[in-house]
Protein backbone atom coordinates (compact mmCIF):
# COMPACT_ATOMS: atom_id res chain seq x y z
CA UNK A 1 0.00 0.00 0.00
CA UNK A 2 1.25 3.16 -1.28
CA UNK A 3 0.52 6.11 0.91
CA UNK A 4 1.16 10.05 1.08
CA UNK A 5 1.97 11.28 4.21
CA UNK A 6 1.52 14.91 4.83
CA UNK A 7 2.83 15.78 8.51
CA UNK A 8 4.92 18.84 9.36
CA UNK A 9 4.89 17.64 13.13
CA UNK A 10 8.77 15.34 12.33
CA UNK A 11 8.72 13.79 15.79
CA UNK A 12 5.14 12.47 14.88
CA UNK A 13 5.57 12.03 10.97
CA UNK A 14 8.48 10.04 12.10
CA UNK A 15 6.58 8.16 14.48
CA UNK A 16 3.53 7.49 11.89
CA UNK A 17 6.03 6.47 9.52
CA UNK A 18 8.18 3.90 11.37
CA UNK A 19 4.62 2.33 12.38
CA UNK A 20 3.41 2.42 8.83
CA UNK A 21 6.50 0.84 7.15
CA UNK A 22 6.17 -2.08 9.95
CA UNK A 23 3.21 -2.62 8.83
CA UNK A 24 4.46 -3.28 5.43
CA UNK A 25 3.05 0.27 3.80
CA UNK A 26 5.51 2.48 1.46
CA UNK A 27 5.83 5.77 2.94
CA UNK A 28 6.24 9.21 1.26
CA UNK A 29 6.68 11.91 3.67
CA UNK A 30 6.20 15.81 3.33
CA UNK A 31 5.92 18.38 5.54
CA UNK A 32 4.48 21.33 3.54
CA UNK A 33 1.37 21.50 1.07
CA UNK A 34 3.17 22.69 -1.58
CA UNK A 35 5.39 19.70 -1.54
CA UNK A 36 2.39 17.68 -1.57
CA UNK A 37 0.86 18.98 -4.34
CA UNK A 38 4.35 18.77 -6.32
CA UNK A 39 4.30 15.21 -5.50
CA UNK A 40 0.40 14.09 -5.78
CA UNK A 41 0.90 15.30 -9.70
CA UNK A 42 3.54 13.00 -10.53
CA UNK A 43 2.90 9.55 -8.54
CA UNK A 44 -0.21 7.97 -7.79
CA UNK A 45 -1.00 6.91 -4.31
CA UNK A 46 -3.30 4.39 -2.60
CA UNK A 47 -4.09 6.86 0.52
CA UNK A 48 -3.54 10.24 1.66
CA UNK A 49 -2.74 11.12 5.22
CA UNK A 50 -3.27 14.77 5.95
CA UNK A 51 -2.37 17.19 8.73
CA UNK A 52 -4.60 20.37 7.92
CA UNK A 53 -2.03 23.10 10.07
CA UNK A 54 1.08 22.77 7.19
CA UNK A 55 3.16 25.21 5.86
CA UNK A 56 2.58 27.18 2.40
CA UNK A 57 -1.11 24.91 1.67
CA UNK A 58 -2.87 24.12 3.97
CA UNK A 59 -4.40 20.06 4.07
CA UNK A 60 -7.87 21.28 3.21
CA UNK A 61 -7.22 23.30 0.45
CA UNK A 62 -4.65 20.40 -0.69
CA UNK A 63 -7.36 17.84 -0.91
CA UNK A 64 -9.75 20.41 -2.10
CA UNK A 65 -7.84 21.18 -5.32
CA UNK A 66 -7.25 17.50 -5.95
CA UNK A 67 -11.10 16.66 -5.44
CA UNK A 68 -11.55 19.84 -8.07
CA UNK A 69 -9.27 18.05 -10.52
CA UNK A 70 -11.53 14.66 -9.86
CA UNK A 71 -8.80 13.39 -8.17
CA UNK A 72 -10.67 10.80 -5.51
CA UNK A 73 -7.57 9.09 -3.88
CA UNK A 74 -8.60 8.24 -0.34
CA UNK A 75 -8.12 10.50 2.61
CA UNK A 76 -7.21 10.76 5.77
CA UNK A 77 -7.49 14.28 7.70
CA UNK A 78 -5.23 13.38 10.96
CA UNK A 79 -5.04 17.41 12.90
CA UNK A 80 -5.67 18.80 16.49
CA UNK A 81 -8.77 20.20 15.03
CA UNK A 82 -11.56 18.99 17.00
CA UNK A 83 -14.67 21.01 16.47
CA UNK A 84 -17.51 20.45 14.72
CA UNK A 85 -17.10 22.94 12.16
CA UNK A 86 -13.52 21.75 11.30
CA UNK A 87 -15.00 18.37 10.79
CA UNK A 88 -17.55 19.23 8.72
CA UNK A 89 -15.27 21.31 6.20
CA UNK A 90 -12.90 18.06 6.72
CA UNK A 91 -15.45 16.47 4.70
CA UNK A 92 -16.98 18.84 2.96
CA UNK A 93 -13.66 18.80 1.03
CA UNK A 94 -13.23 15.80 0.45
CA UNK A 95 -11.98 13.34 2.91
CA UNK A 96 -12.92 10.06 3.86
CA UNK A 97 -12.19 9.54 7.36
CA UNK A 98 -11.38 12.71 10.04
CA UNK A 99 -8.91 11.27 12.87
CA UNK A 100 -8.60 14.03 16.08
CA UNK A 101 -4.81 14.28 17.51
CA UNK A 102 -3.99 12.83 19.83
CA UNK A 103 -4.67 9.29 18.73
CA UNK A 104 -3.36 5.88 19.22
CA UNK A 105 -1.63 4.49 16.30
CA UNK A 106 -3.93 1.67 16.49
CA UNK A 107 -6.97 3.49 15.89
CA UNK A 108 -5.06 5.11 12.47
CA UNK A 109 -4.69 1.02 11.64
CA UNK A 110 -8.16 0.23 12.10
CA UNK A 111 -9.34 3.64 9.96
CA UNK A 112 -6.89 2.57 7.03
CA UNK A 113 -7.85 -0.76 7.05
CA UNK A 114 -11.44 0.14 6.80
CA UNK A 115 -10.58 2.77 3.64
CA UNK A 116 -8.64 -0.54 2.41
CA UNK A 117 -11.99 -2.55 2.85
CA UNK A 118 -13.83 -0.07 1.34
CA UNK A 119 -11.79 1.06 -1.63
CA UNK A 120 -10.88 -2.86 -2.69
CA UNK A 121 -7.24 -1.50 -1.52
CA UNK A 122 -5.03 -4.55 -1.70
CA UNK A 123 -7.65 -6.86 -0.84
CA UNK A 124 -7.19 -10.53 -1.86
CA UNK A 125 -10.85 -10.52 -3.14
CA UNK A 126 -12.91 -12.42 -6.09
CA UNK A 127 -15.85 -10.10 -7.12
CA UNK A 128 -18.30 -10.65 -9.20
CA UNK A 129 -18.87 -8.52 -12.53
CA UNK A 130 -21.61 -10.78 -13.73
CA UNK A 131 -23.13 -14.59 -14.22
CA UNK A 132 -20.50 -15.58 -15.79
CA UNK A 133 -17.17 -13.47 -14.92
CA UNK A 134 -15.79 -12.33 -11.78
CA UNK A 135 -12.23 -10.40 -10.94
CA UNK A 136 -9.24 -11.68 -8.81
CA UNK A 137 -7.98 -8.44 -7.41
CA UNK A 138 -5.02 -10.68 -6.05
CA UNK A 139 -4.07 -11.97 -9.76
CA UNK A 140 -5.55 -8.75 -11.75
CA UNK A 141 -7.23 -11.18 -13.85
CA UNK A 142 -11.48 -11.95 -15.12
CA UNK A 143 -11.70 -15.23 -14.35
CA UNK A 144 -14.94 -17.57 -15.72
CA UNK A 145 -15.76 -20.72 -14.74
CA UNK A 146 -12.63 -22.77 -17.57
CA UNK A 147 -10.76 -19.71 -17.85
CA UNK A 148 -8.72 -17.24 -16.39
CA UNK A 149 -7.02 -13.84 -18.42
CA UNK A 150 -4.89 -11.38 -16.75
CA UNK A 151 -5.18 -8.00 -17.76
CA UNK A 152 -2.58 -5.33 -18.54
CA UNK A 153 -1.75 -2.74 -15.79
CA UNK A 154 -3.48 0.06 -17.01
CA UNK A 155 -6.59 -2.00 -18.33
CA UNK A 156 -6.58 -3.37 -14.35
CA UNK A 157 -6.14 -0.09 -12.77
CA UNK A 158 -9.05 1.28 -15.22
CA UNK A 159 -11.72 -1.78 -14.22
CA UNK A 160 -10.59 -1.31 -10.45
CA UNK A 161 -11.77 2.13 -10.84
CA UNK A 162 -14.78 1.18 -12.49
CA UNK A 163 -15.45 -1.37 -9.64
CA UNK A 164 -14.90 1.46 -6.61
CA UNK A 165 -17.62 3.86 -8.62
CA UNK A 166 -19.91 0.96 -9.63
CA UNK A 167 -22.97 3.01 -11.10
CA UNK A 168 -21.95 6.10 -11.07
CA UNK A 169 -21.26 8.30 -14.47
CA UNK A 170 -17.84 8.69 -14.41
CA UNK A 171 -15.97 11.77 -16.72
CA UNK A 172 -13.05 11.03 -19.01
CA UNK A 173 -10.70 13.39 -16.82
CA UNK A 174 -12.19 11.68 -13.84
CA UNK A 175 -10.59 8.20 -14.85
CA UNK A 176 -7.72 9.53 -16.25
CA UNK A 177 -6.58 11.67 -13.37
CA UNK A 178 -6.74 8.49 -11.58
CA UNK A 179 -5.50 6.29 -13.17
CA UNK A 180 -2.83 7.28 -14.23
CA UNK A 181 -0.08 10.35 -12.80
CA UNK A 182 -0.32 13.71 -14.26
CA UNK A 183 2.46 13.48 -16.36
CA UNK A 184 1.95 10.80 -18.22
CA UNK A 185 -1.82 11.67 -18.75
CA UNK A 186 -3.33 10.06 -22.22
CA UNK A 187 -5.95 11.61 -25.11
CA UNK A 188 -9.51 10.86 -24.77
CA UNK A 189 -8.70 8.87 -27.61
CA UNK A 190 -6.05 6.13 -25.66
CA UNK A 191 -8.50 5.75 -23.13
CA UNK A 192 -11.69 4.84 -25.42
CA UNK A 193 -9.09 2.15 -26.82
CA UNK A 194 -8.53 0.40 -23.27
CA UNK A 195 -12.22 0.89 -22.48
CA UNK A 196 -13.04 -0.85 -25.89
CA UNK A 197 -10.28 -4.11 -25.10
CA UNK A 198 -12.06 -4.13 -21.77
CA UNK A 199 -15.39 -4.49 -23.18
CA UNK A 200 -13.97 -7.56 -25.31
CA UNK A 201 -12.70 -8.86 -22.01
CA UNK A 202 -16.42 -8.07 -20.23
CA UNK A 203 -19.28 -7.82 -22.70
CA UNK A 204 -20.48 -4.65 -24.02
CA UNK A 205 -22.65 -4.34 -21.57
CA UNK A 206 -20.97 -3.56 -19.05
CA UNK A 207 -19.87 -0.81 -19.36
CA UNK A 208 -21.86 2.37 -21.12
CA UNK A 209 -20.68 5.17 -23.31
CA UNK A 210 -22.34 8.29 -21.76
CA UNK A 211 -22.05 10.51 -24.86
CA UNK A 212 -19.84 13.61 -24.53
CA UNK A 213 -19.50 12.56 -20.68
CA UNK A 214 -17.35 9.44 -19.99
CA UNK A 215 -18.97 6.21 -19.02
CA UNK A 216 -21.07 4.10 -16.75
CA UNK A 217 -19.71 0.36 -15.41
CA UNK A 218 -22.64 -2.17 -14.37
Amino acid sequence: MKILLLEDDIILSELIEEYLKDLGCGVTTVFNGADAEDIVYKEKFDLLLLDVNVPEINGFDFLRSLRDVQNNTPAIFITSLEGAKDVEEGFNCGADDYLKKPFDLLELKVRIDNLKKRFFIEQNKIVKIDDSKSYDFTTRSIITKDSSETLSKKEADILEYFLNHSGKVLSFDEIINNVWSYEDSPTHSTLRTYIKNLRKKLSDESITNIKGIGYRFH
